[in-house]
Parts: structure tokens; sequence; C-alpha cells
């Protein structure tokens, strides 16, 4: 469901960005080359050092694009920089020489794949993209996945120049998510998330009975990376602040559905808290034991109950805008099961 409101525009606006298309042409990896020096264009501006490269390295695998970060192989006005770095308009970027061993052969969307994205857009006007995303499209490639939701949508809308996550989902949650195809539109909106004035609401399902009162987890979260490379996330003192707002929207005998609003945005963040309440989300293979799972199973469910219901935003131009995405059918499968049980 979709409710786009119109209200006043604000005096600050921010105007409308230039497309990639507008670089330099020495804004450009030549892959047969040695060293590339890289200036960034205005146009450019605040972007993060790792997605400037990952724009342009292509077919580079993004595990290697943040190995040579890390090594300072890359440089900025011949200093290191970290992923995070955000780059200024007349920057030069040193990017070392990559051997074409090194590059892996840029993954295609097939048919199937590109139709079911296509069905889930949910909205697509003034430069943003509403996706209803399915359960198990990691967002984009990288640590093992070749193809992610972001490369799919540039390979289906090839006359856009710019496309960008806004935000990220865990790969196995479905649900609502923002892309950008102009620079200004991420900007603005990533502002709007910084200052906590995007809404995002989610639908869970969680393992027991969730207590009664207990609406809001604020619990510091810190992430592992465990031997094998699986990454985790802890409930510890150490950690960086985390809150959640919890509301119960159904019973049942043995599962709770909840309402979950991310004040904060960490990694697993509603998972983690559920589970540090003592009701771990359903099918969550994480952070939810292996009988408790089997126990879900059994009524049909075989992934993890967390879907973006909701994002609400305020546009550049001073629209607000509410998007809604439908359940999964998996998920409403399992909710008639427990009503039935």
């Amino acid at each position: 469901m979709m409710r786009p409101m119109r209200s006043n525009p604000p005096s600050n606006s921010a105007p409308v960005a230039k497309s990639d298309s507008a670089a330099t042409p020495t804004d450009r990896w030549n892959p047969d080359g040695g060293v590339q020096l890289l200036t960034v264009p205005a146009e450019l501006a605040g972007q993060r050092i790792d997605n400037f490269l990952q724009a342009r390295l292509k077919g580079v695998p993004r595990s290697r694009v943040y190995r040579i970060l890390r090594k300072g192989e890359v440089r900025v006005n011949k200093g290191r920089v970290k992923a995070e770095y955000k780059l200024c308009a007349g920057d030069v970027v040193r990017v070392p020489p990559i051997r074409a061993a090194e590059q892996a052969p840029a993954p295609v969307a097939g048919d199937q794949l590109r139709q079911l994205v296509k069905e889930s857009i949910l909205y697509d006007e003034g430069g943003l993209l509403v996706i209803n995303k399915p359960a198990g499209l990691a967002v984009h490639g990288g640590s093992g996945v070749r193809l992610g939701l972001i490369e799919v949508l540039r390979q289906m809308f090839p006359q856009s120049p710019f496309i960008e996550l806004v935000h990220r989902l865990d790969r196995d949650t479905s649900g609502a998510i923002m892309v950008a195809r102009k620079r200004s539109v991420l900007q603005h909106v990533q502002a709007e998330l910084r200052a906590g004035r995007v809404g995002k609401s989610y639908l869970a399902l969680a393992a027991g009975k969730w207590p009664r009162g207990h609406r809001v987890v604020e619990a510091p979260l810190r992430k592992n990376t465990l031997k094998s490379g699986e990454r985790m996330v802890s409930v510890n003192p150490e950690g960086k602040p985390s809150e959640t707002r919890f509301r119960v929207l159904e019973r049942f005998a043995e599962a709770t559905l909840l309402a979950a609003e991310p004040v904060t945005g960490r990694t697993h963040q509603i998972r983690v808290h559920a589970q540090f309440v003592g009701c771990p989300l359903a099918g969550d293979p994480k952070y939810t034991a292996d009988d408790v799972n089997r126990a879900f199973r059994d009524l049909g469910l075989r992934r993890l109950f967390l879907h973006s219901r909701l994002v609400r935003c305020t546009l550049p131009d001073g629209t607000e805008l509410e998007v809604e995405a439908p359940l999964a059918p998996e998920l409403e499968s399992a909710l008639e099961a427990l009503r039935n049980k």
C-alpha cells in the first residue's frame, strides 16, 4: 500500500545532482594499465571510497576492493584512507594495478530473477525506488554472494547511471527497501535517516511468550567474526548503543507476533534484541535454537520470520511518502497455521 501526501516543500530542498556520466574522461579505470590516478568530480563528492572503487573496478570482487583499501594500496591525495572515507571534489585517488586473473566475470541476472525483482517494485518516482525484497536475495554481491539486488537493478535499468542502496536489509529478511536513482535523493534520504526522521517498521514472529510491558529494548551490540568467517552479533557492554521498540500485535500459544521499530540501525539488531529478551525470532538460523526452528518448520515456516513492513520518509520536494510491503505468502501461511493450532 502506498500513501503519498503533499506538504509545503522545505526551503532547503537538495539540488538535483549530475549523473555519474558527467565524470571527467580520466575518471575510469583501465584494466590493462598500471597505477591509475582518478580525479573525483564535484557530483561524486560525499561518496564513500569503497563504493567509488566498486563502481569503477568492474568485475573485481568486492573482497578484493576492501583488501587493497585495508593494505593501503589505494591512496587519496597520497594518504591512506579507510573504506568509510567520504570523497571530496578534486580528491585524487590512486588505484593500484590489478591483474586480469583477479577479475571475475560480472554475473548476469537471469530472466526469472529479473522478473521477480520487477514484480517486487512497489514505488518508482522522483528518483526513488521501493522494492519488496524477497527473502534469500542479498542487497549486494560480496562475501561469497556474486549477485545481489543492487546488481540486478543496475542490469534492469542500464539507462540509469546512478543506482545505490539507501539502506540495507539482511539477506534473510524480506520487505521494503529503498534504492535511490538520483544522488540528490540518496543524500537527502540518508540525511533524514541520520536525523531519525525516516520511519521503518518490521513484522517479526518471536518464539515463546513476549513479556508483558517489555516495549523498549536498549542493549549495546557488538559485531564478532567467527573463525569460519561468519558474522555474529551479541549484546556486549562494549558494543554500540542500540534501541528497538517492540509492540505486541497478536499472541499465540507458543509464539508472539510483534511490530518492531529500530531506533538505531545496527547489524542484526531486531534479531539479537529479541533473543536478548528470551524470545528469539522464528526461523532464525543464527540466533534461534535448532529445536525451536524445527517446531516452526513443522508449521511450514522454512525461513526467518522478519519482514520490513513499511518505510516512511519525506522526499526532497517535500512529498511525504509511506510505502507498505505486503507479507510474503509463506509468512501468511505460518500465521494461519498458528491461529488454527
